[in-house]
């Protein structure tokens, strides 16, 4: 389908300047590529300056690991510089949500180094998409501030064990490297350091491995345990070691000429607004466990249970999501836009559903335009069978009282555009 391009993207274009890239396979699984370095940010903390460090990444990133790790590193290396660290991470995500987020969750703190870990949550999207959101995070933040560092961090997971056994990145990692090679952002891949020790036969990357007298990377064989973790922190000590005496690069001249046409360098949260609800809504109060659980991330709330209730909206543009949680209560939503409706409702439910997490529902993604949405709270809650097998006793758990409901909880319209009032 057809989508929108950002200006700068349509003046390179006009200028001959801007040829969409082709993925162009495996890359090469190489512990540190330096590229244009942190010179902006290593010359600040040998200053001895203040400085914010943040993480955007998924649950790899969120739990205490390599990103606490890292912060004590630097604060231990360099104790004359005060550092902040800025926890943006959000399990089960890619960077095709951190694309929308990344300005709340990160960029408001003015960070002075930001780190981007998508590589294991980004596995299932294809090159082009993970480009598209890859380069919204790059350019807005140099946008924002052309000051501040990137680094791109890529983890590994057991799945991947094959692709780094045969000397590659995984599909996702690859796909970034093409776009850190166009904007000279440095990289830091942490497979090659973990599946050396597996060809040495001192670690096995998964619990259900035979594992006496050797390592355990991950119980799980994705999310390290805290020997896992100290390799992936050994990776950072080896990147910073070769970048730290790399002077400043002007991140300005990188945004000259876009990657991909279609980046999401537009994003952005849009608040919901009173006048925006039909039916029976309330704001979620503070006081509610999923408030305090949420709220840093998702800002204010509304909620639903009512069959019929509907959130109504225009813009002007050529995407849009809605920013929610899933939930053992959850309902199912259907779906108009300029008035066609989904072909079945579309379930605020999944097999995870024992707890309530953060989601983003999709709404549109096509011909920029001005288009009318409406999103209704089904009558039916959906089938709670899909997490039967997380249960001791499925009959009677998916009888009781959690897993009741037709709940909708909408925080934020997610759009490239802007409402139409």
């Amino acid at each position: 389908m057809k989508k929108t391009m950002s200006l700068l993207a349509a003046a390179a274009l006009a200028a001959g300047a801007f040829a969409a890239p082709v993925y162009t396979g495996p890359v090469k699984a190489q512990e540190v590529r330096a590229r244009a370095g942190v010179g902006h940010f290593m010359e600040k903390v040998k200053a001895g300056k203040e400085v914010t460090v943040a993480y955007l990444g998924g649950s790899i990133t969120a739990m205490n690991g390599w990103r606490n790790l890292t912060t004590d590193w630097l604060r231990a290396t360099y104790p004359q510089t005060k550092f902040k660290e800025i926890h943006a991470a959000i399990g089960g995500t890619g960077s095709n949500l951190g694309a929308f987020r990344v300005g709340h969750d990160a960029l408001q703190h003015n960070p002075d180094l930001l780190f981007v870990e998508f590589a294991t949550n980004d596995g299932g999207a294809q090159p082009e998409a993970i480009w598209r959101s890859m380069e919204g995070i790059v350019r807005q933040t140099w946008k924002k501030d052309p000051a501040t560092d990137i680094v791109f961090t890529y983890t590994i997971t057991a799945s991947m064990k094959q692709d780094y056994l045969a000397g590659n990145c995984n599909r996702a990692a690859s796909a970034m490297e093409q776009l850190a090679d166009h904007y000279g952002i440095p990289s830091i891949c942490f497979g090659p350091r973990v599946i050396d020790a597996v060809k040495a036969g001192t670690l096995v990357m998964k619990g259900s491995e035979p594992h006496e007298g050797k390592t355990l990377f991950a119980q799980d064989g994705v999310h390290p345990g805290l020997p896992g973790h100290k390799f992936y922190l050994a990776s950072i000590v080896n990147g910073f070691t070769q970048m730290k005496d790399m002077p400043p690069t002007d991140h300005a001249a990188a945004l000259r000429t876009p990657f991909v046409a279609d980046n999401l360098e537009s994003a952005k949260m849009v608040e919901i607004e009173p006048s925006m609800l039909a039916g029976d809504w309330q704001k979620l109060p503070p006081t509610d466990s999923k408030s305090r659980s949420f709220s840093k991330r998702m800002g204010e709330m509304w909620y639903t249970g009512a069959p019929g209730a509907t959130l109504r909206f225009t813009f002007r543009g050529s995407y849009c999501q809605i920013y929610d949680l899933l939930g053992p209560d959850g309902g199912q939503v259907w779906i108009t836009v300029d008035g066609k409706k989904s072909a079945k409702p579309i379930a605020r439910f999944d097999s995870y559903c024992t707890y309530h997490r953060i989601a983003t529902l999709g709404v549109f993604n096509g011909a920029d335009g001005v288009h009318t949405v409406e999103i209704t709270v089904d009558k039916d809650q959906p089938s709670r069978q899909p997490v039967a097998f997380r249960l001791k006793d499925p009959a009677t758990e998916l009888a009781a009282a959690k897993f009741q409901g037709t709940k909708f909880w909408p925080a934020k319209i997610m759009l490239v555009g802007d409402l139409v009032k």
